[in-house]
Formats: structure tokens, sequence, C-alpha cells
């Protein structure tokens, strides 16, 4: 049963950006352990681009999915990616899709999730 509840906010379309919320998120389950901690990165706008197929850290968001990580990607976001350009994103199957990136966030900071932006 957790007892720390972690939301990271990625909203940039940046490696480096994306190596810090990864690595922050590795850090809370080695500081807390992962039955301690629950961690959710929740993206939304340029941020979606951490869990697009293709993206350069998709070996370590599938290893932090597989110790307990949940990532979040704005249905909103991909709904406009998708009118701009006529296909919708292709994603890491991990992804799960939430209606509003930012309404998600605050349902969570609602539940005791502490939000962080790294």
């Amino acid at each position: 049963f957790a007892e720390h509840f972690i939301a990271l906010q990625l909203s940039d379309s940046d490696p480096k950006k994306e190596r810090l919320v990864l690595s922050v998120a590795s850090n809370l389950l080695k500081a807390y352990g992962p039955d301690k901690v629950a961690v959710e990165v929740v993206t939304f706008g340029p941020g979606i681009d951490l869990l697009r197929d293709t993206n350069e850290h998709r070996a370590l968001v599938d290893s932090l999915v597989t110790q307990g990580v949940r990532f979040s990607v704005c249905g909103n976001t991909l709904d406009t990616i998708e009118r701009d350009t006529g296909k919708r994103p292709k994603l890491n199957p991990h992804a799960v899709e939430v209606q509003v990136g930012v309404g998600h966030l605050l349902d969570l900071a609602e539940r005791g999730f502490t939000i962080v932006r790294p």
C-alpha cells in the first residue's frame, strides 16, 4: 500500500526534460521502494513526445512501467495533433490516455498526489 503519491508533470518536448522526469521517477522508486510510492507521469502538449513509440527513452519508460510507474497522455493533445496532421500519433502501448492532461493532474491533486514539475 503506497504511502507517497507523486505526479510528475511533463509539458515540454525536450529530451533533457524527458530524461529528468524519468530520472526523478526512478529516484523516487529507489528512495521509497516501489510498494511505498505511487508515481504517475502526466504528459500534455509537447510533453506527449515522451510517449511516442519512437521516443529515444522508450526502453526506460518501459522499464519504469514494469516497476509500477503509470504514464498518462492527454487525449485533447492527441485530438489536436490528429486534427492538424490527419493522423493520431503512434504511442508507447503503455501510455494511458486521459481526457484532459491538466484536468487529470487536478484530479490527482484532489486524491492526495503531490504535483511535481521537474
